[in-house]
């Protein structure tokens, strides 16, 4: 009875039962519980979600608790995950060393409305690792990060465009939105986006306007690096922007203490006049940053001018910038990214996800590959090409066919049935284990298989 219940619901939400494929009905079976809160939280949430990222068809999985590599649905499966908090919890769910700073803040405060030492420790730990700190502003997320950037370097040049590559994701505010309802097409107007990786056309659009106050990219690539960025376009950004007097944006909100401890400018030698972070950052808590060079940070410095103050300066304030508990939170993960082997082990496990994962494809002569730079790993279905499994670049039109919604949607179902929450995008964290990644790598055989066997793939 349940299971035609969820058949009929399923037809009314998304339409005829025909295009409910097997994956997606087993999906179904075995998440009574998720489909009724899915069920509540439509009515309350546009699509039932509270993060693009999380829209899932027939409906949403709903967690109730994780630990280590671990989380619980509430129909009670265990799942290895590697969504990892949208990419800040390198060092996995409920780190103990993360969770007492946590508990023992909680004891003495959650918000001083004053400064404190911790912000000090946290800014002297991100000092310690990010190449291009001179000094720092704490912001509440990564999107308030780059919209600080952004005020920044306009208020520093006097010039008001910035360039931004195709895809790569900086946030949801007006300038940077993938959905551009209610942007006013003036804000549009003030960015100029390019295809990643062709310095000839970065470097027509610095000789055409002098009006470019800098460009920012996510330096391993659009889509988390799923699209990845050649190094060497890196090499020739760092030197025509200083060529032409723009400023650099790395955008290490994901790659920051992820690539390496001090982020992708560390792992390429190549340094950013300014950076924006987040995700890691926190520790698993809310936290963002832009760092970069004093001159440009000190536009939000107040001086001894009123005029200056109300014309040129960036105000900022922000209730929880910096706020304890998640300068607790973030110390205790950086410290542990400092000191101990957080990357090296994420890494390790990553090569041995990436291993399997292409001899699972070459076994059953599908083609694509699995690659990625460190601990993020990448799952390419559909086109055949060689590559080094780590910068992995296609043609666009290769680029487009491995990027299939309908395949990646069920790839995503399949292997959430299989007990991975990974689809086609595994971030890897530093707590999971050599068994943990033999099981992935044989849930993802099986769940290939069952693609293939309906004809999606």
């Amino acid at each position: 009875m349940f299971k035609l219940f969820c058949y009929c619901f399923y037809i009314e939400i998304f339409g005829e039962l025909n295009l409910v494929t097997s994956i997606e009905k087993t999906y179904i079976e075995k998440h009574k519980k998720c489909q009724e809160n899915y069920f509540v939280s439509k009515g309350l949430f546009p699509n039932g979600v509270t993060h693009d990222s999380r829209n899932l068809e027939p409906f949403p999985y709903f967690v109730n608790r994780a630990s280590g590599a671990y989380k619980w649905d509430i129909d009670g499966q265990k799942i290895i995950d590697y969504r990892g908090g949208h990419g800040a919890l390198i060092l996995g769910h409920c780190h103990p060393f993360v969770t007492k700073a946590v508990s023992d803040q909680l004891d003495i405060g959650t918000h001083y409305a004053a400064s404190t030492d911790l912000e000090i420790r946290w800014a002297s730990l991100v000092k310690e690792l990010i190449p291009c700190f001179e000094k720092i502003r704490f912001t509440g997320s990564g999107t308030e990060a780059t919209l600080m950037a952004f005020r920044m370097v306009r208020a520093y040049s006097g010039k008001t465009k910035i360039i931004k590559f195709k895809n790569h994701f900086h946030g949801w505010h007006d300038y940077v939105s993938k959905g551009i309802g209610g942007i006013p097409e003036e804000v549009m107007d003030t960015m100029i986006t390019l295809p990643q990786n062709d310095i000839g056309l970065v470097e027509d659009t610095l000789k055409n306007s002098n009006d470019i106050a800098a460009i920012i990219i996510e330096p391993t690539g659009a889509h988390m690096g799923s699209d990845p960025v050649n190094p060497n376009f890196l090499k020739q950004l760092r030197e025509i922007t200083n060529q032409y007097g723009v400023i650099l944006i790395f955008d290490e909100v994901v790659t920051g203490f992820r690539i390496s401890k001090g982020g992708a400018q560390s792992y390429y030698g190549i340094i950013p006049d300014m950076c924006t972070l987040a995700k890691i950052l926190g520790g698993g808590l809310p936290a963002g940053a832009v760092t970069g060079k004093s001159e440009i940070i000190d536009m939000i410095q107040l001086s001894d001018s009123s005029v200056y103050n109300r014309v040129k300066r960036v105000g900022h304030n922000g209730t929880f910038n910096a706020n304890p508990l998640s300068a607790a939170a973030g110390c205790a993960a950086l410290e542990l990214v400092s000191s101990t082997p957080v990357n090296e082990i994420a890494d390790k496990r990553s090569r041995q996800l990436k291993s399997g994962l292409n001899d699972v494809l070459s076994k059953l002569e599908i083609p694509g590959c699995a690659s990625g730079i460190a601990s993020a790993v990448f799952l390419r279905l559909g086109v055949e090409h060689e590559c080094d499994k780590e910068v992995c670049i296609l043609s666009e039109n290769e680029q487009n066919k491995v990027e299939d919604s309908f395949l990646s949607h069920q790839m995503w179902l399949e292997m959430y049935n299989q007990g991975i929450d990974a689809g086609t995008r595994f971030i890897v964290n530093s707590v999971l284990s050599e068994s943990d990644i033999n099981e992935t790598i044989e849930a993802s055989e099986k769940a290939l298989i069952n693609i293939r066997q309906e004809g999606i793939l």
